[in-house]
């Protein structure tokens, strides 16, 4: 893939790629509201809050291509074409997406799409989920007696399982943030124990974390599927499995 800087577009338009944060619109970047209200097009998730959809212009053309679990608006070749056409047309697009575009929103691949059509691109991070559970809910993701590292993985299944480093993610001192989880869940739950993470070692689903009707459900790895099931738990939601969840404040 070139730099961003090396392209030499044949055209006046541009796409950026803009994180919306994880739902509450306090939490956008100065940037990025100042991309969304000078855009001529804005491409968006079914992520991206209200609050945060209020900050477009109305004369800002919209389009929604946002993706739910077996429900895709748009395959995501369907929206990089978008992309480039509407680059095409000289328009200034931002790619609005919830969270970080480089956190599990597949920005990098959109990227290559546009830096091969010579399309300049901009970046603009945005808060991810799990850094806004825990702030919502007042756990820390690292802790010098709890956890020295944290990791993120989506637990998307893939044909009727979750492929994740199972071994990797039931060591000791560590945090891990599962995005996308929920479908696995009984999964999870059970290959993490066979690997080794004991079965009363802290967990939470974090519902809608800073969203007005955010929620936390606290469990343990050995729970968490029967608390999924009794409290109806829906998307999008993480999983966070580690000893910083008993500094909670959810």
């Amino acid at each position: 893939m070139k730099r961003m800087n090396e392209v030499s577009p044949d055209f006046s338009g541009r796409v950026d790629l803009v994180g919306a944060g994880p739902g509450d619109p306090d939490l956008v970047t100065l940037k990025a509201a100042r991309l969304i209200q000078n855009a001529e097009v804005v491409v968006y998730d079914n992520l991206v809050g209200d609050g945060i959809l209020d900050l477009i212009p109305p004369k800002v053309e919209r389009i929604y291509v946002g993706k739910m679990a077996g429900n895709h608006t748009l395959q995501q070749k369907e929206i990089c074409k978008l992309l480039v056409e509407k680059a095409k047309e000289g328009k200034r697009v931002v790619r609005l997406k919830g969270g970080d575009p480089f956190v599990f929103g597949r920005g990098g691949e959109e990227i290559d799409v546009l830096m091969e059509a010579r399309i300049p691109v901009g970046i603009v991070p945005g808060v991810t989920a799990a850094l806004g559970a825990a702030s919502s809910f007042g756990f820390p993701l690292t802790h010098r007696d709890y956890a020295q590292s944290c990791v993120f993985v989506t637990g998307h299944l893939k044909g009727d399982s979750v492929d994740l480093n199972w071994p990797m993610l039931a060591q000791s001192r560590q945090t891990v943030v599962i995005y996308m989880g929920l479908i696995g869940i009984e999964i999870i739950s059970e290959r993490l124990q066979a690997a080794g993470l004991p079965g009363d070692t802290p967990a939470a689903l974090a519902y809608r974390a800073t969203c007005s009707d955010e929620k936390l459900f606290l469990a343990t790895v050995a729970t968490l599927p029967k608390i999924a099931r009794e409290e109806t738990v829906k998307s999008p939601a993480l999983i966070v499995i580690g000893q910083v969840l008993k500094l909670s404040a959810g």
